[in-house]
Formats: structure tokens, C-alpha cells, sequence
């Protein structure tokens, strides 16, 4: 690192190390020649180069390298001498690209005279501080921040008793309790104590910080791994002007009262752990100027005392949890240039007036609950530079904007703003950023926003906006993201349009109903043009002017109307770029390759590809989906070079051979769809130890053979289908021990034998979805599985968010499954995650149904049906209140059907036929609505909906109809017969067309069920009338 010295200078440097050996800082001044000397070594002992890794300079530049050996050094650059003595005082080395090890031995220590060292903004490597640093016995002023030094804080620091500023900051450093206390004990005359990013994790503040000089005005220990309780006296310091404990996520409690300083003018606490209500006594900090408090866990209202802050310059309260209306007196702070409240909980309007914010530089609002109208304040405050209120709740019309130069950042996205974006939103010329979306502005785009020249960002998309895209808009030459999508808009790309646009980055237009039009006879380029997004367009075929967009990244064409083959010159486009390519939804049918080799995301879903899989460049890849395409031939071998692929979805195709062996080898793999092909062969047997598989889907291939047990190893898997197959075996009981199971498939395979007892403590727990039907399984029921599936047991509060299975960092993906519900099969596109059901039907099971189905609470399905069940129907079942269909069919059951079953709330299809059930069919609420299919071939059955009716009429009579009760009442409300009889005119007409027509088709059917339902009981009431009307004749 050094360099080579002069002879000279050699021997100069010789001598005074000899000297300084024999008398180290004695009282001797050294000659002005040896401090020159020192600092010539010390320049040499480093390298020069630009470094500053946390952005401490402003103008960084070699100082040293304009040091020249014939001058005095008194006049060097950053060297200051006493101008008595000529003794270096003063040496301000900061950001002077100074580059290398510290030595401990450093020449620098031989400038004993120094009172002010400042080495700021270099790097030393990872050098450690060295005691020598001590010896300064003059030292006032000592600043080390951001240098790149590390490991411990020596105690020699200590005892530079005249220190009255030490900076230690923005290094790698660790201090210790006994050398804290010293340094606080013994530098009496310490006005700033610096020591952000130190490890001071083994202080504890409440009790080490008393001793704190009375003298000092700057504390600042910010990213300090400090934690639990800070002493209170620290608020009370009478000199303190500047206190940061911010970045100390273990650091809390605030005092409530006693906040006696007059002096503090900065407070920062953000990201710690203070809590609770701000206290109103912060109000009386009269100087405070800048109050930082993000990222906290403050809640409660913000108190109206800091409307007394009157000096306030900076006020951040951001990221917290406050709540209730805005404080009304913070909006007539004379001094405020930053105010920033955005995500808390904050309600209600902004002010209709307001008396301060003249200086008012910053605004964020945004990510509350704030509603009512924007006042027109907003519009003209002429200093303004930053205004963010979107994700709010804003209504009514945006204001007219006055004239402001300042305006440069606007974001009222994400509210619900309506009518037509004003053509004064010119006004503010040097706007920058301009952010409207997800709103409901309507009318077409002004003219007027082609004025705004600065324009970078210009997003409207996710509006009711119409009409076609002014060409005016072309002369925003410095745009360089404009996103229009989910609107109502038409659009011409031409060169008109775009010819201007060289700057243009990403463009948006998805999902505008209207059509859009590409002039492909005219050439025109974006250079710059990164991503591109035109899903749901009507377009039919690919942009020409995509065959010069070089750097495009992102190419978004889904849900099209693109025919045929894709271009040949599309594998040129982005060929070093492009890592996310949509084309699904389209009617391609060929795809010679995928050539793009840093390509991370491929959805050729939805279209007509045809033959072999393209070829295929898949070393980045990590999202591929093909689905629904007729593809054929064998997976490509190629997948195997995907080593960070997660998601691979080739289902509903027609892909044969085997399952390649390399997907379950892999680590990464989250996702592996394959099921509607026709793969063939057995599961490969060696899953991976550490594979993070969380969807397995092989449902509907030709897989045979046994199961392997290493799936096991698959300890995040949480859906496994593998219906309809030829796989064989024995029930699978190991899988119970995968605990983030929750839908487990395996109906229509060859599955046979006993299910038997666990053969772990708790399986299954999570299990949601169990499905073994038509296998050829027997014996009884699985009791002591059924007693361990703890998530079919607890019931979800119904006012839970709606929430679907699935990996939610990945949305490109979803869980899908098939089941037969309520006697139909049916895709679930999405799983909710409150989805319970269980279906064994369609085996060879024996004996009764166990009382403990009844605690499966959460169960929506239950279907038992087409096996060989005896025995009564469980009481227990009348638990399951969250049940919406039941089938027990095609069962030998025998007693009646529970009374339970009729208080059912939700149960919707109910099939209890093919059974040995006797008895009264009970009435009431669900019960009503069921016909006769639901009891068919049980002749020991009687009651309605069956023509048979029970002899013991009387101990079953249903309670009296509401047609009998109806027919009873006299009129009490002022309305009788002859009221009524004006309309019966018009409608016995209108009544009789719609019943016969009812009647004819059957619908809608819970009508016809209720009506027949009445028919049955006012019959059987006439035939029994009839019977007591013969017995006393």
C-alpha cells in the first residue's frame, strides 16, 4: 500500500522514530521537519481511492496528493499549525480517499501538539483503533466516523481528558460496560458523544447513562443493538440539543411527564420500541425542531400539544398506530417543511382552512383513513414539493391547481376521487411524478398534461377514463414510465405517438376494453423501452416495433387475440434482457424456442401449442407455466438445468414417458403440476431431504406402482393430489407426519386393505381436505384418525378475511383442485382455506359411522356413500353446523334419521338413499326443501316428501302450518278481504301464468318444494278431519 520513500527522507524518518523511542511525547517539540516527516510517512503508508460507503462527503477529493516534500506542511492542505510555534494543531483528513491499514504504530502519533484529528469518510480496512489514539493529550476534537475501522473501543479512549467532541460513529466497533463507564466518567468536558452502528448490546441504558456530562448537547447512539428501559434523566440533560436512540428495536419506555428541557431541538426514537400514547408534555419542548418518531408502536390520539412546537422544522410520525382526527393544530406550524403521517390509522377530513404551512416543502398523508374532500389549500401551497394521500378515502372531485413551480411529486392514488382530471393539472410546470390511479375519474385525458414537459411518471391507469390518447401527449419527451391500463381508452401505436418517446422505459396499457390498433407499416423505436404491458388489448399480433427494443425486460401480451406461430425475429428482442415473458391467453400454436438465457418467468398458458415442448434456455428460469395446450412427446430433459425453478406447471396437455427423476431431486421446487397428461411409469423414489415442495399434483395421468416413502421428506407439503391414477398400495399413515398437510388426494387409484390405527402421535393435523374414494379399501372407519384431525375440528369465525391456500409471495400461481360437491364435480379454482371436506365413498367400508365425526365442526362435505356402513346414523352428526351437503348413500344404515340432522343450518344436498332407514323423515328449516331422491329405496321410510305417510300421526304431527295460521287470523292491521280484492283483479292473472309455468318447468325449485310441502300437510289434515267426521256418524 505504501509507497517507496526518498533516502532522504528515510533517514529523517530514522531519526525521529529514534527519538520518539527514547522519549515518547515528551515535553520536547518536535521540529517542524519531523512533524512534516510524520506526515509524509503516513501519506505513504496509504493508498488513494475514492471510496465512501455511507455518503459522509459532499466534495471528496485527495487532500494529500497536493502535499509537496520542498513546502512548509503548514500549508498543506488540511494541515493547521499554531501560528506561534508552528506545531500541527489541527488535521482534517476527511474523505480524502484515503485507502488501507491503520497501523497501531502510526506516525500520526507523533503529532503530540494535536487538538482537532478528523479522518471521517476514508477506509482503513477493518483496521482497529489504536491505544496510542490516547496519548493526544491536547485532543478536543476527535472524529473516526465511517473509516472503516473495527473490533473493540479501547479504554485508552477514556483518557482523552480535554475531548469535547468524539465521533466514533458509522464503524464496525464494539464498546463494553467497563470502558463505557469510563468514557463517561472520566471526559468531564464531552460535549458530543457520537457513536452510531457501536455494539453496545451488553450496556444497559437505564442504569450506565447517568453519569452522562451535564455539559453535553449531542447524543447520538442510533443502530446501537441498545435495549430495554433508557434512563429518563437523558430528557432532562439541561444542555442537550440533539438526542438519537433511533434503530434500537429493543429500546422503550417514554417518560409521560417532566420533559423540562428547553434546549433539545433534534429527538429522534424511530424503530424502537417505544409504545403507548404520546404524551401530551411533549408539547413543551419549545426548541424542539425536528421530531422523528417512525416506526414506532405509538398509538392512541396524536396530542394537539404539538401545535405549541411552534420552531418545528421536521415532524415524522409515520408508521405507526395512531389514530383518530388529525390534530387540527399541526397544520398551523409556521416553521413546518416536512410533515409526514402516512400509515397510521388517522380518520376524518382535512381542514377546510389553514393558518401555517407557508413553508411547507413535504406532505405524506398517505396508507390512513382519511375521507371527505380535498381542500383547495393543498393546490395552492407554493412551496410545496412532495404530496403523497393515496390509499386513503378521498371522494368528490380533484381542485383546481394554481399555478406552483415547486410541485414536483404527486400521488393521490388509491382513493375514491371522482369526475374528470382538471385541465389546470398543467399548472404545476416542473411536476415530475404524477400518480392518479385507482380512482373513479372519468371523461377522457386533457390535452393540458401534455404541458407538463418534466413529466417522468405519469400513471392513470385503474380509472373509468375514455376516448383515445391525445397525440399531444408525444411531447413529454423525458417520460419514462406511463401506465394507462384498466381503463376504457383506444389507442393508436404509430410513429405519431411514439416518435418522441425515446426516453419511454415502461409503458402500461392491459386491460382498456376498447381495441387497440398497431400501424405495423411504420417503423418507429423505443431504444430504451424495458417493459412493456399490453394484456387484454384485442390485439392480433405482435408489435413490429418490438424488433429494435434491445433492453425490453418485461413483455406482457396475455389475453389476445394473437394467432399462429410467433415471429422469428421475437428470439432477437431483449436476447441479453428479457426475464418475464406472458404470452398465455392467445391462440398460438407454435413456439420454435425460448432462447432468452436470463429468463426468470414463462406463462405460455391457454393457447394451441401443438407437438414436442420448445426448446428451451431454462439455466434462470424459475417460473414456467404451459398449461392447457396440446402439448406432447416426453418432458424435456431440459427442465433439469433449472436449478432455481419453483414453479412448473405443465398440466391439462398431453405429455407421455415418465416423470423426470430431477424434480424431486431439486431443492427449490415449490410447485409441481403435471396432472391431465398422460405420464406414465412409477413416482420417482429419491425425494430430495431438503426440498421445500409445497403442491404436488399428479392427478389424471396413467402413474402406477407403489408410492414412495420419501415423501416424507417433503416437510412443507401442503397439497398432494394424486387421484385418478393406477398407483396401489396400502393407506399411506406416514404421511401423517407431514404437519403442513392439508389436502391429501388419492381417489380412483388402486389403494386397498385396512386403514388401521396411526402409527403417529397426532396425524394429520392440519389435514382440510381428505379424499380416498373409489379405491378398494375395507374395515372400518379410521376412529383414531378421525379424533387427531384437529383443523377439521375448529370452526373459523366467520368474520375471518377470506384467505386461499397458496404460497402469498407468489401470486402467479394457485392451489386448484377437483372434488365432487353436493353431487357434482367441480373445479375449485382457488381453496379457501375454511374449506373442510371428506369423502370415502365408493370402498368397502364395514360397520357403524363413529360417534366422533360429529367433532369434525368445520367439515362442509361429508360423503360416506357406496360402501357397506350398517347400523344407526350417529346423533353426533347434528354437530357438524357448518355442513352444506351430506351422503350416506347406497349404505345398509338402519334406524331412523336423527332429529339433529333438521337443525342443520347450511346443509344444501342430502342423499340418505339405498339405505335400511325406518321412520318418520324429519321436518323443519333444510329438511323442507328436500325431494324425494334424497330417500329413495328405504321402504321402512314414511313422511314428507314421500308419498307415504306415518300411521302414528299423532305423536308426529308437525307444528300447524303457516297456510292454516294465516287462514285463522283475523284482520288486524285495517286490511281485510275487500282491501286485498282490489288487486286480485290483475293479479289472480299475473299469479296464475307464473304458477302454471312454475309448475311446468320446476323452478325455481325451493318454491315448488314449499308449495308441495303445504299441499302434503293441509291433505293430510283433510284426510284425518274426514276419518274423526266418519267415527262420529
Amino acid at each position: 500500500m505504501g509507497k517507496c520513500l526518498s533516502w532522504k527522507y528515510f533517514s529523517l524518518l530514522l531519526s525521529l522514530l529514534f527519538f520518539h523511542s527514547q522519549f515518547p511525547f515528551s515535553s520536547s517539540s518536535l521540529s517542524s521537519n519531523s512533524q512534516c516527516s510524520a506526515l509524509l510517512h503516513f501519506k505513504h503508508s496509504l493508498s488513494l481511492i475514492s471510496y465512501d460507503s455511507f455518503r459522509l462527503c459532499e466534495n471528496p477529493y485527495p487532500k494529500i496528493g497536493s502535499w509537496k516534500e520542498d513546502k512548509d506542511c503548514c500549508t498543506w492542505d488540511g494541515v493547521v499549525c499554531d501560528n506561534s510555534t508552528r506545531h500541527v494543531i489541527a488535521l482534517d483528513l476527511s474523505c480524502s480517499w484515503l485507502y488501507g491499514s491503520f497501523p497501531s504504530n502510526s506516525t500520526l502519533f507523533l503529532l503530540r501538539h494535536l487538538r482537532s484529528l478528523n479522518l471521517a469518510g476514508n477506509y482503513f480496512d477493518y483496521s482497529l483503533i489504536s491505544p496510542e489514539f490516547g496519548r493526544f493529550q491536547s485532543l478536543t476534537h476527535l472524529n473516526l466516523s465511517g473509516s472503516g475501522f473495527s473490533g473493540h473501543i479501547p479504554y485508552e479512549i477514556s483518557q482523552l481528558s480535554s475531548i469535547v467532541s468524539l465521533d466514533l460513529s458509522l464503524n464496525h466497533l464494539l464498546i463494553k460496560t467497563p470502558v463505557w463507564k469510563r468514557v463517561i466518567g472520566n471526559l468531564t468536558q464531552l460535549r458530543e458523544l457520537l457513536l452510531d452502528w457501536t455494539d453496545m448490546s451488553s450496556i444497559t441504558p437505564d442504569s450506565s447513562m447517568m453519569n452522562l456530562s451535564s455539559s453535553l448537547t449531542t447524543l447520538s447512539l442510533s443502530w446501537c443493538q441498545l435495549q430495554g428501559t433508557f434512563d429518563i434523566n437523558i430528557f432532562r440533560l439541561p444542555c442537550i440539543q440533539t438526542l438519537d436512540l433511533g434503530y434500537n428495536p429493543d429500546l422503550g419506555y417514554l417518560p409521560k411527564s417532566n420533559w423540562s428541557s428547553n434546549s433539545l431541538k433534534l429527538l429522534s426514537l424511530s424503530s424502537t420500541n417505544f409504545s403507548g400514547e404520546l404524551p401530551d408534555c411533549i408539547g413543551s419542548l419549545k426548541s424542539l425542531e425536528s421530531l422523528f418518531l417512525f416506526s414506532c408502536n405509538f398509538t392512541g390520539r396524536i396530542p394537539t400539544s404539538l401545535g405549541n412546537l411552534t420552531q418545528i422544522i421536521y415532524l415524522d410520525l409515520s408508521y405507526n398506530n395512531f389514530n383518530g382526527l388529525l390534530p387540527l393544530s399541526i397544520f398551523d406550524l409556521p416553521n413546518l417543511c416536512f410533515l409526514d403521517l402516512r400509515n397510521n390509522q388517522l380518520v376524518g377530513p382535512l381542514p377546510n382552512h389553514v393558518s401555517g404551512l407557508n413553508l411547507l416543502i413535504h406532505l405524506f398523508l398517505s396508507s390512513n383513513f382519511l375521507n371527505g374532500t380535498l381542500p383547495s389549500w393543498l393546490f395552492s401551497l407554493t412551496s410545496l414539493k412532495t404530496l403523497y394521500l393515496h390509499h386513503n378515502q378521498f371522494i368528490g372531485e380533484i381542485g383546481e391547481f394554481k399555478c406552483n413551480n415547486s410541485l414536483g411529486y404527486l400521488d393521490l392514488s388509491y382513493n375514491m376521487l371522482q369526475g374528470f382530471i382538471p385541465s389546470s393539472i398543467s399548472r404545476p410546470v416542473n411536476l415530475t411524478h404524477l400518480d392518479l390511479s385507482s380512482n373513479n375519474l372519468q371523461g377522457s385525458i386533457p390535452s393540458s398534461i401534455s404541458r407538463l414537459v418534466n413529466l417522468i411518471t405519469l400513471d392513470l391507469s385503474s380509472n373509468n377514463l375514455q376516448g383515445s390518447i391525445p397525440s399531444s401527449i408525444s411531447r413529454l419527451v423525458n417520460l419514462t414510465d406511463l401506465s394507462l391500463s384498466s381503463n376504457n381508452l383506444s389507442i393508436m401505436l404509430d410513429l405519431e405517438l411514439f416518435s418522441n418517446l425515446n426516453n419511454l422505459i415502461e409503458f402500461n396499457f392491459s386491460y382498456n376494453n376498447l381495441l387497440v390498433s398497431i400501424n405495423n407499416n411504420l417503423t418507429f423505436t423505443l431504444p430504451n423501452l424495458e417493459r412493456l404491458y399490453l394484456s387484454s388489448c384485442n390485439i392480433s399480433e405482435f408489435p413490429i416495433f418490438l424488433r429494435m427494443a434491445t433492453n425490453l425486460q418485461s413483455l406482457d401480451l396475455s389475453n389476445n387475440k394473437i394467432h399462429g406461430q410467433t415471429p422469428k425475429w421475437l428470439g432477437a428482442v431483449g436476447r441479453n434482457s428479457l426475464y418475464f415473458l406472458d404470452l398465455s391467453h392467445n391462440f398460438l400454436t407454435s413456439i420454435d424456442k425460448i432462447p432468452w438465457k436470463y429468463l426468470n418467468f414463462v406463462d405460455l398458458r391457454n393457447n394451441l401449442l401443438q407437438g414436442p415442448f420448445p426448446m428451451l434456455n431454462s439455466l434462470h428460469l424459475q417460473y414456467l407455466f404451459a398449461s392447457n395446450n396440446n402439448l406432447t412427446g416426453e418432458i424435456p430433459s431440459l427442465i433439469c438445468n433449472a436449478s432455481s425453478l419453483e414453479v412448473l406447471d405443465l398440466s391439462h396437455n398431453n405429455f407421455s414417458g415418465t416423470i423426470p427423476k430431477c424434480l424431486v431431486h431439486s431443492n427449490v421446487l415449490s410447485v409441481l403440476d403435471l396432472r391431465m397428461n398422460s405420464l406414465n411409469g412409477t413416482i420417482p423414489s429419491a425425494f430430495s431431504k431438503r426440498n421445500k415442495l409445497r403442491n404436488i399434483n399428479l392427478n389424471g395421468n396413467q402413474v402406477e406402482g407403489l408410492l414412495p416413502r420419501s415423501l416424507e421428506n417433503c416437510r412443507h407439503l401442503e397439497v398432494l393430489d394424486l387421484g385418478n391414477n393406477k398407483i396401489n398400495g396400502t393407506f399411506p399413515y406416514w404421511l401423517g407426519s407431514i404437519l403442513k398437510l392439508r389436502v391429501l388426494v388419492i381417489r380412483s387409484n388402486k389403494f386397498r386393505g385396512c386403514i388401521g390405527n396411526p402409527k403417529t402421535k397426532f396425524p394429520f393435523p392440519n389435514l382440510r381436505i381428505l379424499d380416498i374414494s373409489n379405491n378398494e379399501f375395507n374395515g372400518p372407519l379410521p376412529r383414531k384418525y378421525f379424533k387427531h384431525f384437529k383443523a377439521m375440528m375448529n370452526v373459523t369465525d366467520g368474520k375471518v378475511a377470506l384467505k386461499y391456500m397458496g404460497d402469498v409471495r407468489n401470486n402467479y400461481y394457485h392451489d386448484s383442485l377437483n372434488v365432487t360437491m353436493k353431487g357434482s364435480n367441480i373445479e375449485l379454482v382457488r381453496i379457501q382455506t375454511i374449506f373442510t371436506a371428506i369423502d370415502f365413498s365408493n370402498n368397502r367400508f364395514i360397520g357403524e359411522m363413529p360417534q366422533i365425526v360429529g367433532r369434525l365442526k368445520s367439515l362442509k362435505g361429508l360423503n360416506f356413500s357406496h360402501n357397506n356402513l350398517t347400523d344407526c346414523i350417529p346423533s353426533s352428526v347434528g354437530n357438524l353446523t357448518n355442513l352444506e351437503w351430506l351422503d350416506l348413500s347406497f349404505n345398509k344404515l338402519s334406524g331412523e334419521i336423527p332429529k339433529q340432522l333438521a337443525d342443520l343450518p347450511w346443509l344444501e344436498v342430502l342423499n340418505l338413499s339405498h339405505n335400511q332407514l325406518i321412520g318418520h323423515i324429519p321436518l323443519g328449516k333444510q329438511f323442507n326443501t328436500f325431494d324425494n331422491d334424497s330417500y329413495t329405496e328405504n321402504p321402512g321410510l314414511c313422511g314428507f316428501p314421500l308419498s307415504r305417510t306415518c300411521n302414528n300421526h299423532e305423536s308426529k304431527q308437525p307444528p300447524p302450518s303457516t297456510l292454516q295460521q294465516e287462514v285463522n287470523l283475523e284482520p288486524k292491521n285495517g286490511f281485510g278481504w275487500q282491501a286485498v280484492s282490489i288487486g286480485y283483479g290483475c293479479g289472480v292473472i299475473f299469479g296464475t301464468l307464473m304458477g302454471y309455468l312454475m309448475f311446468k318447468i320446476g323452478k325455481p325449485k325451493w318454491i315448488v318444494r314449499m308449495v308441495k310441502l303445504e299441499q302434503h300437510i293441509l291433505f293430510r289434515r283433510l284426510k284425518n278431519n274426514a276419518r274423526r267426521s266418519g267415527g262420529r256418524k
